[in-house]
């Protein structure tokens, strides 16, 4: 090795199989599906809402963003990690109705960076944790019941079941907007 080469001693970690691998292909479908929906819009068209519905293309890549990165955070370190919704006050709930849109300054490039990125952690997540079985309380929630818990495996099927939803909304909304389709 010559001095301007560096040397680099990390390894990378083994490519899920089995499950995981099953796991995360899922995920990765539905995702594109969200992320086509984008396809050569402009960032004020990823903030318009055609339809009846408060959502806009820009808003629901922002909050499943959100929504992977919260549940990672909870794979790793259980419902600490996310609030208590049984006690947001108005105005947190109006944070949290920001992340359903695109506010000013976001573009439509910088909220599909946060996303992959939000991904990535995941993938990484599914690939590395040592079992899948283990199960954490979930958070208080009105749309929870009682003390209920949930293992890593159900909240990576919640989230492949979330993102698929909104990669449906997401395609009504873009058909509304220029008549683009993800599909047919």
């Amino acid at each position: 090795m010559n001095v301007n080469e560096t040397a680099t001693h990390e390894t990378a970690a083994p490519a899920p199989d089995g499950e995981r691998a099953d796991l995360l292909e899922a995920l990765a479908k539905q995702r594109h599906f969200l992320r086509f929906t984008t396809r050569d819009l402009t960032d004020e068209q990823a903030g318009l809402r055609p339809t009846a519905s408060e959502l806009c293309l820009g808003g629901l890549i922002k909050h499943v963003a959100g929504v992977e990165r919260s549940w990672a955070g909870f794979m790793v370190h259980g419902a600490s990690v996310m609030p208590d919704f049984t006690a947001l006050t108005e105005e947190d709930w109006a944070r949290r109705a920001d992340e359903f849109g695109m506010l000013p300054g976001e573009t439509l490039e910088g909220v599909l960076a946060d996303y992959a990125e939000a991904a990535d952690r995941t993938d990484e997540l599914v690939s590395t944790l040592p079992d899948l079985g283990v199960s954490h309380a979930l958070p208080k929630a009105p749309w929870f019941e009682g003390d209920a818990g949930w293992s890593v495996r159900r909240v990576l099927m919640h989230v492949v079941a979330e993102t698929a939803q909104h990669a449906g909304h997401a395609d009504i909304i873009r058909e509304s907007l220029d008549g683009a389709k993800s599909m047919g």
